[in-house]
């Protein structure tokens, strides 16, 4: 910290809209939501857990998934919702740096989950006889810690060069939860150099798991292709197209999101992008795959069949 910037010990979100009358919708909206959300993922994780038809990688790396959804809308929502009921939106300096961590910590996560994720499709489709071979427990284990330390190291990194900046002016972030830009923009000293390392860790992560997921997506499309039957294509592209909706949606949104231009930046554009990928997308991805997933929905079947007919 520089000079007197130990006066600001709080700062404060300009929330979503700046219109009461919005405010009491938009609570019992997002309420609702993040109802689904919770919901929706916990009962993922609990149908992969008891079924044993989905104790397979891919569902493993699903429940981690949905695992990470929940933590990653929870960093989130409850504080946005708190903040619907508050004349001053205000975050403690410190827990607005814990929040930054926790959002930017399960975002990189879930990036890197779905490019593991696509590889996994990839070896299923593309070598499926080596598939038991090479995708053992040990390997989907070794894969998703590393996925965590991965996000430990990126997400501590620009945290920390986020909050040594001084902030001795304006507390007022123009987002509804603290965000790497919105806090930049605010920042009394040089911002330069955190700015680059955001951008670079940005470019590098994004560029490194979408390369991954065009490559793996790229070889499975070249094998659906080459299966001679109608109905063995139909098969393989229903066995990716759940994940392949849940990268369109995420990587999309992040993309607009940081790797704009930043004079192409607009707020009210940031926030719904923002909206999109920290409320939105956690609560479809389990509706996703259970909506388009054959095994996923057979098993809720099986399930659901037990609690009425025990």
């Amino acid at each position: 910290m520089e000079g007197n910037c130990s006066e600001v010990t709080e700062f404060l979100l300009s929330g979503i809209t700046d219109l009461p009358n919005l405010q009491g919708f938009l609570f019992l909206m997002f309420l609702a939501m993040y109802i689904v959300t919770v919901m929706g993922n916990i009962s993922i994780v609990l149908l992969i857990w008891i079924s044993p038809h989905l104790q397979i990688p891919m569902y493993f790396f699903l429940c981690n998934l949905s695992l990470v959804d929940l933590c990653y809308s929870t960093v989130i929502t409850p504080k946005m919702l708190v903040n619907f009921l508050s004349e001053k939106n205000k975050i403690l300096f410190h827990a607005c740096a814990v929040q930054l961590f926790a959002f930017a910590y399960f975002g990189i996560t879930e990036c890197m989950l779905l490019t593991i994720m696509a590889y996994d499709r990839y070896m299923a489709i593309c070598h499926p006889l080596q598939y038991n071979m090479i995708m053992t427990p040990r390997l989907c284990l070794q894969l998703v810690i590393g996925a965590l330390l991965c996000a430990l190291v990126n997400s501590s990194l620009n945290v920390v060069g986020t909050f040594c900046l001084a902030y001795c002016g304006s507390n007022v972030i123009h987002h509804f939860y603290c965000d790497f830009l919105p806090l930049l923009h605010i920042a009394s000293s040089d911002t330069f150099t955190s700015k680059l390392v955001l951008y670079i860790s940005a470019d590098v992560l994004s560029m490194s798991a979408v390369s991954g997921i065009i490559a793996s997506y790229v070889s499975i499309l070249q094998r659906i292709l080459a299966i001679p039957s109608s109905d063995g294509r139909h098969k393989g592209f229903s066995t990716c197209s759940s994940h392949f909706t849940c990268v369109i949606l995420f990587y999309g949104t992040i993309l607009f999101m940081y790797l704009r231009p930043t004079s192409t930046h607009s707020q009210d554009e940031d926030r719904v992008a923002s909206v999109l990928y920290t409320v939105v997308i956690p609560m479809l991805n389990p509706l996703i795959y259970t909506l388009r997933n054959k095994e996923v929905k057979d098993a809720l079947r099986r399930v659901l069949h037990k609690i009425q007919c025990p």
